[in-house]
């Protein structure tokens, strides 16, 4: 008999690496499913979301209109930021309205920090870049700013960077909700029993994450790039919040406004009705 394989994509950064400690580390068990776990940057794992590629994975919020064939989205494992999110930033004292025809470092087509872009910018040309070489991309004058993701969103000032907008208060001042950035999605053909299974394993996982913080934490920070224990928990704690235990109606309610306002600048091809298992 065959060996059961579940494979489970994640970005190879601390958030998503102390969501799924415990399932790595064999501490939560999905049945006696051998989780393989894909590590690649969002944007590539976007790309194999659209090809329904893996069974569970990470994504951008912004994927979803283009998915919800394939994939439910989990309850479980949702990035929120609650007042704060991706973060454009500049070497210099920009408005947002010197920002029109100016280029913008942003990490890929399908994150839901270029939607916010989109949503929220007129005029602008964007520029894909690795999310982890726009600050680079800045320093050496490639683009006019770029929009940063990941533990970038609290390092930036460091490298003297400027704040122009931060995308999560900009939503949370207009719809006093947090920030749906990324979602856990399972694949529909697994069938419904084994998907909420799924979601309930993964919860099961931060739980045990928050148990055993120092381990959990300490094997976070291999995918932190050099923060300290201090920097890698208050990232952790930004982004696996009680809104990635369980997004609830708040959430729900809040990915419904993100995809409302796409569809109506015409940025996703279609209106969702979101669901969650």
């Amino acid at each position: 008999m065959s060996e059961k394989i579940l494979r489970v994509g994640h970005s190879p950064d601390p958030d998503d690496a102390f969501m799924f400690y415990g399932l790595a580390f064999n501490h939560v068990k999905i049945d006696d499913y051998k989780i393989e776990h894909v590590l690649e940057d969002i944007q590539s794992l976007n790309i194999r979301a659209l090809k329904g590629e893996l069974e569970v994975t990470a994504i951008s919020a912004h994927v979803y209109p283009y998915i919800e064939d394939k994939y439910f989205i989990m309850r479980t494992g949702a990035s929120m930021g609650i007042g704060y999110g991706p973060v454009l930033i500049s070497k210099n004292e920009f408005k947002v309205n010197d920002l029109k025809h100016k280029k913008i470092a942003h990490p890929g087509n399908f994150t839901t920090a270029t939607l916010l872009a989109k949503i929220y910018l007129d005029d602008f040309i964007p520029i894909p870049v690795p999310f982890d070489e726009i600050m680079h991309a800045i320093q050496n004058d490639e683009v006019h700013a770029g929009i940063i993701i990941h533990e970038g969103q609290i390092t930036y000032q460091n490298h003297g960077f400027k704040k122009i907008i931060d995308f999560g208060e900009l939503w949370h001042e207009e719809t006093g909700l947090p920030l749906p950035l990324g979602l856990d999605v399972v694949r529909k053909d697994l069938g419904l029993e084994l998907a909420l299974k799924i979601s309930s394993k993964l919860k099961e996982s931060i739980e045990y994450g928050y148990k055993n913080l120092t381990e959990a934490v300490g094997y976070a920070l291999k995918f932190g790039r050099g923060l300290s224990f201090e920097l890698g928990e208050k990232f952790i704690r930004m982004y696996v919040n009680e809104l990635t235990i369980d997004m609830g109606e708040k959430g729900k309610n809040s990915l419904q406004i993100l995809f409302d306002k796409a569809y109506k600048k015409n940025l996703i091809p279609k209106r969702v009705e979101v669901s969650i298992i």
